[in-house]
């Protein structure tokens, strides 16, 4: 057994009523070696050899030797112990407890009997001369702890256990144990042994030809992993998984593996992590599925075979000390990349665990480098976009399978230079100047349409602005002009007519003049400090309004229809445009009679909204007062409860210089991107819908937040003696609510923890987007999350989340979650389920049994997790 814990009501030598030792005798030994102390009841010396008996106890260096009797030859090394012995080695976290032994302190190697061991058990020494273990700790939650028959100590940090057994749990009464005739262990790093038994709550589960087990906690072993084995759905069938792993060094690990669905085939996948100095880091994986495929009853043959690699990676450049500048100064240079290669959406859709990655219908691929100076950058970008906008299908037409091809956009940054500025002021004039520009290679390619090899485009985008305030009031009135040169460009689309686009070989300039005047009025605030308000929040509660109004003006671009899409840059047009808005924020604040809450201890909006604080009335030391962090002095100040801003844009021109036409497809400009992320320009019209963007934190447990966009132009507007229809209705045309919840994070072996969101979409008019079918729907959706407790708590955790189809009634995917963790091992077991219409439906159990400092077993992957 490990070595007992110093209990409270223990006497521990030199401490009132212990008997004390007599004092150490310091042995003789030869010049540059550490002294040794002997400390006993009684002494006697032969020759070279003491003989001490009763409360032995020998310091050497870091290690301490107790025991009933001892006889100890300082010229050879030799050490025989008999009754209660205890060896501790402080360097190596080492204990050892045995009837009897021997052992050299000079070769330190030895034999122990009947024998209790620990690794990861620090001991902090006493002072002075008597070096004897005041406090037993263990270095982290699961040492590695042994037993045996016989110990034989081959070397500084080898050993031999004969029948014995290892753990990690924390003992008398181990969760599992490891044993073996004999047990290896080699340089305190793992143990292995031939022929092992896995005991779980002391019954033999599992018989291991070869077994191996970590010493350090802290270290990482190559092996193979721990075999899965789940049911899934009849689409898939069982599925078995194995995985084998490879530690290259302390900053890389790379983990090979390969999955068997037995009704569909072989998946191989394989991840690569390295971790360097600063932020520097690789993260890689790969998955390809060889898919026999199947055929849905009435349905006809599907096969989703493919192939998905992921990697992402981040180096910056060392600054000129040599050290790494993400540690003593802002980078300057960096380069990074985020890359994906699908070659398939069904197979990502139909495989993925993961059901935001499983319904994305966007690759985005980039690899940049940035070099920073000065608040100005420059950078060299490649980037590559795949969107499915279609997917494929099949139907019958009078019993014959027909099958409509997926449509798929690629565009692509192969490459684009870029460079930015902040903004600088010139001179002493108080005018400060910006600009952007770029020069890029592009090209995009779709259904009906590609361009014949790269485009080029040049843009220059430089402002000059002149910022003034005064008594509250702050007005930045600028200019700017863009000149957009593109290499080729294209032949306009025919109103009301939908076909494929065409390229135009003849080259395109494209310049404008903007004019901007943004103002903002002093904020206004009053603070309610007393009354009714006062008594039912028992805070003061201060409430601001913040009016903000822009005119923009944009003139010269008359060639909308003729420019390429490949970016934001591409979709600039004309306008006159007027945005108004307001934004009310109320604030906490503690009043002078009100005390501060300590750490946790708020409960609603009438507490505190702050992780930490004291009471005016407690008695702190004095040091601890003066190192007070300003986070902690500045819980009793102000704190945001609520904020909300509401928005709208009036266009004094509704066709946006010719860009929007009457019953044409849905346009999308960077004047409406800037403003909301729903489209709502089907035609002319001159207004917005407006922009609620509502978020309230009723305590540090609680979140709410309302999103809208509501339309409220009017049914018709007559932007000239032609009257024409505006193409909006009042309605929502995106409602969506959040609340989370959360209790009891901290100190609380039960955590609880919920969230319910909303989403309503009702964007305009389905249409057509340069030749592509546009996926814009109209739908209602829900997601519901509950649970308590987390899967590294101990006891019983579980968890539950939802995404419910209200239009369909439908249930798009589910999952319920439970685990159990005992002392040192734990099981986690789950069921998810998935609908997602042809593609995939189907449902599976998944399981995961952890061993402390071992690893873990099945197929519910730490990514999968949903507490």
């Amino acid at each position: 057994m490990a070595p007992p814990r110093a209990d409270a009501g223990e006497v521990l030598p030199n401490a009132p009523g212990a008997v004390e030792y007599p004092d150490a005798v310091p042995v003789p030994l030869a010049e540059d070696s550490e002294p040794t102390h002997l400390e006993s009841d009684k002494q006697a010396v032969q020759g070279t050899r003491y003989i001490l008996d009763g409360n032995v106890v020998i310091s050497l260096r870091d290690r301490t030797l107790q025991a009933d009797h001892i006889e100890y030859d300082h010229a050879t090394g030799e050490v025989t112990l008999t009754g209660h012995v205890q060896i501790t080695e402080a360097e190596n976290d080492v204990s050892i407890q045995a009837s009897r032994g021997t052992f050299n302190v000079e070769t330190q190697t030895g034999s122990f009997y009947d024998v209790a061991g620990s690794m990861g058990l620090k001991h902090k020494q006493g002072t002075g001369a008597t070096l004897v273990s005041q406090r037993k700790v263990y270095a982290n939650d699961n040492p590695f702890l042994f037993n045996g028959r016989m110990v034989v100590k081959t070397g500084p940090r080898e050993y031999r256990i004969y029948d014995g057994t290892v753990t990690s749990c924390q003992l008398p009464s181990p969760d599992w144990v490891l044993s073996a005739r004999e047990f290896v262990l080699e340089d305190g790093t793992k143990a292995h042994a031939a022929n092992g038994i896995f005991r779980l709550m002391g019954l033999p589960v599992f018989w291991l030809p070869y077994v191996t087990h970590p010493v350090d906690a802290n270290s990482r072993q190559t092996g193979l992993l721990i075999p899965g084995i789940s049911p899934n759905s009849a689409s898939k069938g069982l599925t078995l998984e194995e995985q084998a792993y490879w530690a290259i060094n302390r900053s890389t690990d790379l983990t090979v593996g390969t999955t068997y669905y037995s009704a569909r085939g072989w998946e191989e996948n394989g991840s690569l992590r390295y971790r360097g100095l600063g932020q520097d880091l690789v993260r890689s994986h790969f998955s390809s599925l060889q898919d026999r495929g199947y055929t849905p009853t009435g349905g006809t043959y599907i096969n989703q075979s493919g192939t998905d690699v992921t990697f992402s990676g981040r180096h910056d450049l060392v600054s000129g000390d040599g050290s790494a500048s993400a540690d003593l100064a802002p980078v300057q240079t960096r380069f990074a990349g985020d890359v994906e290669y699908l070659s398939s959406f069904p197979y990502r859709e139909a495989f993925s665990s993961n059901f935001n990655q499983a319904v994305s219908t966007d690759v985005v691929s980039v690899v940049y480098g940035v070099h920073e100076w000065d608040d100005m950058a420059a950078s060299l970008e490649g980037d590559r976009y795949q969107g499915e906008k279609r997917v494929q299908s099949t139907s019958l037409v009078r019993g014959v399978p027909v099958v409509t091809p997926e449509e798929q956009v690629h565009i692509f940054h192969a490459p684009a230079l870029e460079f930015t500025t902040t903004d600088h002021r010139l001179g002493s004039t108080g005018l400060e100047w910006s600009l952007d520009s770029s020069v890029a290679a592009l090209k995009r390619s779709q259904p009906t349409f590609a361009t014949g090899g790269m485009v080029e485009r040049l843009d220059l985008h430089p402002e000059l602005a002149y910022p003034l305030s005064a008594g509250g009031w702050s007005i930045r009135p600028s200019i700017a002009g863009r000149e957009t040169f593109y290499s080729r460009s294209r032949f306009p689309a025919v109103a009301g007519v939908t076909g494929a686009l065409q390229e135009n070989l003849a080259s395109l300039n494209r310049a404008d003049f903007e004019m901007e005047f943004d103002l903002r009025a002093p904020v206004l605030e009053r603070t309610f400090d007393s009354g009714p308000i006062r008594k039912l929040l028992r805070h003061d509660v201060k409430h601001t309004i913040e009016p903000e109004f822009t005119y923009r003006y944009v003139s010269g671009i008359n060639n909308f229809p003729n420019v390429l899409r490949f970016d934001a840059i591409d979709v600039a047009s004309d306008t006159n445009e007027m945005e108004y808005g307001i934004t009310q924020r109320l604030f906490l604040r503690r009043g002078n009679n009100t005390p501060c809450r300590a750490a946790g201890a708020a409960t609603d909006a009438t507490e505190l909204l702050g992780s930490a604080g004291e009471d005016e009335d407690a008695v702190e030391d004095p040091g601890e007062a003066q190192g007070r962090t300003d986070a902690a002095a500045s819980v009793c100040g102000n704190r945001e409860w609520i904020s909300w801003r509401v928005a709208q844009k009036y266009f004094f021109d509704q066709k946006f210089g010719g860009a929007v036409v009457s019953n044409g497809p849905r346009s999308i400009l960077q004047t409406t991107l800037d403003f909301t992320g729903i489209a709502f320009l089907t035609g002319p019209r001159n207004i917005s819908p407006v922009v609620s963007r509502l978020r309230v934190r009723t305590s540090d447990h609680a979140d709410v937040e309302w999103d809208f966009d509501f339309d409220t132009c009017s049914a018709r507007v007559s932007p000239s003696s032609t009257s024409v229809a505006q193409p909006c209705e009042k309605k929502f045309t995106a409602n969506n609510f959040f609340i989370d919840v959360h209790q009891g994070e901290e100190g609380h072996t039960r955590p609880l923890f919920g969230g319910i969101s909303y989403a309503r979409l009702n964007a305009p008019a389905r249409s057509y987007v340069d030749g592509v079918l546009s996926s814009v729907a109209d739908f209602q959706q829900m997601r519901v999350l509950f649970g308590f407790g987390k899967p590294t708590r101990p006891g019983l955790s579980a968890a539950a989340y939802t995404g419910l189809d209200l239009d369909l009634g439908t249930v798009q995917y589910g999952a319920i979650q439970t685990s159990y963790n005992w002392n040192c091992c734990g099981v986690s077991v789950e069921y998810r389920k998935y609908e997602l219409g042809t593609a995939r439906n189907d449902n599976g159990y998944k399981f995961n049994f952890t061993l402390a400092n071992i690893g873990s077993a099945g197929n519910l992957r730490h990514a999968d997790q949903i507490f």
